[in-house]
C-alpha cells in the first residue's frame, strides 16, 4: 500500500514537509509507503508537464493521497492549483474513488480557505475525504515552530492513522467483494440556453 503526498511549498523542507514527514512516520509505522512529490517552482518554470506525468503514474498504483500546501494569500500556493488543474485533467481516472486530504501551514491565518480550496478537487473526482479531528493545519514559520504547535502534529498523527484506517478497510471491502461504485458519464448543464 502506498500514498502519495504532494509539497506544494516553495520550501522543500519548510513547515508543510515537516507536517507531511509526521504524517509519514503514522503511515510508516502502519505499514504504508509514502512517496513526496516537491512541486517548488517547477510549476511555473515550464516543468508542469513533466511534474504532471511523474505524480500520474505514481497515483495510477497509490491507495491514498494528501496534498499540502502552505498558505499564500488565503489560499494554496498559486504552484500547487496549477499543479491541480493539470493533474485531475491527466490522471482524474487514477484518482477517483481514492481517500485524500488536505493539509496546511500557516504562520497565523488563511489556513481553512486554503484546506476549502484542495478540498474541492477531491469533492468534485468522488474521493473520500478524510479528516483528523480538527482543522488540518500546522503553524509555525519555521519547521521547528511545527514541532512546537503540539495539536497540529497530532492533528497530522490521528490524520494519518485515519487515512490508513480508510486505506485497510478499502482493501478489505475488495477483498470480501464489495464493488466500488460504477463511474458513470457525467450529465452537464448548461445555465444559458
Amino acid at each position: 500500500m502506498k500514498v502519495v503526498m504532494i509539497n506544494g511549498s516553495r520550501r522543500e523542507h519548510g513547515c508543510t514537509y515537516t507536517a507531511l514527514t509526521e504524517m509519514s512516520k503514522v503511515f510508516k509505522a502502519e505499514g504504508i509507503d509514502t512517496e513526496i512529490f516537491f512541486v517548488g517552482t517547477r510549476a511555473v518554470k515550464g516543468e508542469i508537464n513533466d511534474l504532471v506525468k511523474e505524480i500520474a503514474e505514481a497515483v495510477k498504483t497509490a491507495d491514498g493521497l494528501v496534498i499540502g500546501s502552505p498558505v499564500y494569500y488565503a489560499s494554496p500556493t498559486g504552484e500547487v492549483i496549477a499543479l491541480l488543474d493539470r493533474l485531475w485533467g491527466a490522471a482524474g481516472a487514477d484518482l477517483r474513488f481514492k481517500p485524500a486530504a488536505a493539509i496546511t501551514s500557516a504562520r497565523r491565518a488563511g489556513t481553512s480557505a486554503t484546506l476549502d480550496v484542495i478540498n474541492k478537487y477531491f469533492q468534485f473526482n468522488q474521493m473520500p475525504i478524510v479528516s483528523s479531528n480538527y482543522w488540518n493545519m500546522v503553524h509555525g514559520s519555521l519547521p521547528e515552530d511545527v514541532f512546537r504547535d503540539e495539536e497540529g502534529v497530532q492533528i497530522m498523527q490521528i490524520l494519518a492513522s485515519n487515512m490508513s484506517w480508510l486505506i485497510k478497510s478499502i482493501a478489505a471491502g475488495k477483498k470480501a467483494g464489495v464493488k466500488q461504485p460504477q463511474d458513470v458519464e457525467k450529465i452537464h448543464t448548461s445555465f444559458i440556453r
